[in-house]
């Protein structure tokens, strides 16, 4: 291979990371209801790809720029998902089931600032308590630790918000145009 096809493999490569990535993170904000800023991630998507896919159809006669291709479309993935993970913005709904008798657990997160409502029911060993949160993503490591130190047993869902109404959560605005554009539409 001369050095001119590495450069291209690489290109290739890296260029179908870098837009499965930008597409990853595009339906992200799509179904989290950031139709605004949604687009231009889209765009910058199919840019990427267009210049990734006329280079590996430009050589055709070798097989490797397909295998990178592939490759680069996997790693790609994996990455958006990396990164999806890293993202600040958005909210988890969270569901903690303990059997135990609940009063400190409660009581902690609402001196943390987060909202909790406390439903009582049965289940198959018998009566349990369930604590319902609205957590923003940011902060879900924090109101976990909380959870585990005080009850390590529990047993907790998390679940991605796409949209809510009301209720105890505090939302920032964003007063700069960049940020204008990340509300979400309606």
């Amino acid at each position: 291979m001369t050095e001119a096809e590495i450069f291209t493999m690489l290109y290739i490569f890296f260029a179908r990371i870098l837009d499965v990535s930008i597409g990853t993170i595009r339906i992200v904000l799509i179904s989290r209801g950031y139709r605004y800023v949604a687009p231009l991630f889209g765009f910058f998507e199919i840019l990427i790809w267009l210049t990734a896919i006329s280079r590996a159809l430009a050589s055709l006669e070798n097989v490797y720029s397909y295998l990178i291709y592939a490759a680069g479309f996997a790693a790609g993935n994996y990455v958006g998902m990396l990164i999806e993970e890293k993202l600040p913005f958005g909210f988890k709904s969270i569901r903690i089931i303990t059997t135990k008798e609940i009063s400190a657990l409660p009581l902690l997160l609402r001196e943390e600032g987060y909202g909790v409502t406390i439903v009582d029911g049965v289940g198959m060993k018998g009566p349990v308590t369930l604590i319902y949160s609205l957590v923003q993503k940011k902060n879900l490591k924090h109101f976990l630790e909380i959870v585990s130190i005080m009850e390590p047993k529990a047993f907790v869902t998390i679940e991605e918000v796409r949209a809510f109404k009301s209720g105890f959560v505090a939302r920032k605005t964003f007063p700069l145009f960049p940020g204008r554009m990340m509300r979400k539409g309606k």
